[in-house]
């Protein structure tokens, strides 16, 4: 069901009160992205996160610049905050 908030804005109200009940204390914005260390190059890499995947999240992302891949996981705080760390695969 689509409705229309305090500010006119345009929301899926059964999206917005899962969120709301993930992040109930955070300002309505969850980090969307990080910049992590590849473990294999150690290149800087910047990689889109989905704060709509619940609380925690592990899954598994290829290296932009060497192409392996990484185990990456997600770990969102009730303010919205992600802590992000990735690691070799194998490990």
């Amino acid at each position: 069901m689509r409705s229309i908030d305090d500010d006119g804005e345009l929301y899926d109200a059964g999206d917005s009160e899962e969120l709301d009940e993930e992040f109930p204390l955070g300002d309505g914005t969850a980090d969307g992205e990080a910049t992590v260390s590849c473990p294999y190059c150690g290149e800087a890499v910047e990689i889109t996160l989905d704060p709509g995947g619940g609380t925690h999240q592990e899954y598994v992302e290829d290296c932009e610049v060497c192409c392996q891949p990484w185990r990456v996981s997600v770990q969102y705080g009730i303010d919205g905050g992600a802590e992000v760390d990735v690691s070799v695969l194998g490990d």
